[in-house]
């Protein structure tokens, strides 16, 4: 995979759309990981060209916001007077940290445009910072020559787009998000990014030691290093982090009550984009893992631990209470539907008549089965299927046929079963059922760029 540091190669005009990799929370291994990702993904090329990989940085433990900001300046480089990430005016007085981030003299993809659209594929918290930057180039954010169909596909592998119950398992309050339990695994965490942080300016730079690019948190626009903070300052975020319990961070953006708030804004599918989630389940009903997951047991036993707790997390115990308890089950159709007016529902919440505990009843069991970090039914795509347009195809994981003719505006889900949360991305193990993945994706983004090609 091309590098976030390489300079910018200039693609001729016959190539393929390239397609960028976003890793997910606490990602940044891009630059160190090698694997067959570009062979397996061009395997049907048949002497066309190939299509490219770029593996985008962006701060791993940064908000949604912040990482589409993040991504949109590591492909385009700077785009005005000067070469600056730049997190908008507004954004950064809300939430109280420097406008301007660090400089991007160099962007992968310079040419980026309409004419010259790009594909993505998001791990994890990937997907949803693919669906910022849309949204952000749809508010007319990076200017208003920029526009939302730029990105001709989003691809979404395990991409926590509703939330995930893990947050609140790690830390995070149930009652009172962003705050964090303290010595919770969550803050303990919070803290080792603080010594990272801390103490950056004593580590070799990332470009001369690709090595710590893990360790790269884009921490350019906060006052966290030892040159912004005094001893004193940083003993104090030590014990009450003002950065990780805020809602500018990653993990308040998985909370349900942070997934709600951009469901209420709206998502909005963009006519001429492709979207497609893969959905993995190391799991089967709420009790069971899958038999072909525990064989690798030995090499991720955390994940084993984490989804046995998704599968039986407490969900009357938080508050607010999602808004998902009182949608219907799951209905997996490709036509739109209007939203719910929740007015009724507030005031029965409001007068203590709404029943939480039963409406947790009535969860069906994509709630429950997960991929070690994130529940299914979060990994289908933004909002609920009755407020959305999608398309469920049968759980039989990664077919080997033809791919029929594609339809953008609507969400194409596919089940992987048998996969955990780390079974595809971001490192390369070889397996069968990795191959079959990047083939079956060569294949949809090929079907992609045929269809637009012929497109008048």
């Amino acid at each position: 995979m091309s590098s976030i540091d390489a300079l910018p190669r200039l693609l001729a005009s016959d190539e393929p759309p390239p397609l960028v990799i976003v890793e997910g929370f606490l990602g940044g291994f891009g630059n160190i990981l090698q694997g067959a990702f570009e062979k397996h993904l061009n395997t049907d090329c048949e002497g066309r060209p190939r299509k490219t990989i770029f593996a985008s940085s962006v701060g791993p433990v940064s908000s949604l916001h912040d990482r589409a900001c993040e991504l949109f300046y590591a492909l385009m480089g700077g785009t005005g007077e000067l070469p600056v990430l730049d997190y908008g005016e507004q954004h950064a007085i809300e939430h109280k940290h420097r406008r301007f981030g660090r400089n991007n003299h160099c962007g992968l993809y310079p040419l980026w445009s309409r004419e010259r659209p790009l594909h993505f594929l998001g791990h994890s918290l990937g997907g949803p910072t693919i669906v910022k930057l849309q949204s952000l180039l749809r508010q007319g954010f990076f200017g208003i020559h920029l526009r939302p169909d730029m990105i001709l596909s989003v691809n979404a592998l395990s991409a926590p787009f509703r939330g995930t119950p893990l947050t609140y398992v790690f830390g995070e309050s149930t009652t009172n998000a962003p705050s964090v339990r303290q010595f919770s695994l969550g803050s303990l965490l919070t803290k080792a990014i603080h010594l990272v942080a801390y103490f950056s300016p004593l580590l070799p730079s990332i470009s001369s030691f690709y090595l710590l690019s893990p360790l790269d948190m884009h921490i350019e626009a906060r006052h966290l290093t030892m040159h912004d903070i005094t001893l004193k300052d940083f003993f104090r975020q030590m014990w009450r982090s003002d950065w990780g319990e805020s809602r500018d961070a990653a993990p308040y953006d998985v909370t349900f009550d942070a997934a709600d708030e951009r469901e209420a804004e709206g998502t909005v599918l963009q006519d001429g984009t492709f979207y497609r989630s893969y959905v993995a389940c190391m799991t089967q009903g709420q009790h069971e893992i899958q038999a072909a997951t525990l064989q690798s047991y030995l090499l991720w036993p955390g994940l084993h631990l984490t989804s046995r707790a998704i599968m039986s997390f407490d969900y009357p115990a938080l508050h607010p209470p999602p808004s998902f308890v009182s949608l219907p089950v799951q209905s997996h159709s490709t036509k739109p539907a209007k939203r719910r007016n929740n007015l009724n529902l507030d005031l029965e919440k409001a007068s203590g008549l709404w029943d939480l505990s039963a409406s947790i009843d009535k969860l069906s069991e994509e709630y429950f089965v997960n991929d070690g970090v994130v529940p299914m039914f979060s990994q289908f795509h933004p909002h609920h299927c009755c407020q959305t347009r999608c398309r469920h195809y049968p759980p039989n994981g990664i077919q080997q046929t033809d791919i029929p003719a594609v339809e953008s505006g609507l969400w194409h889900v596919h089940t992987i079963p048998n996969a955990h949360h780390l079974s595809l991305l971001p490192a390369w193990n070889g397996t069968d059922g990795q191959r079959s993945f990047w083939e079956d994706l060569g294949r949809w983004l090929r079907a992609i760029d045929a269809q637009v090609s012929h497109q008048p």
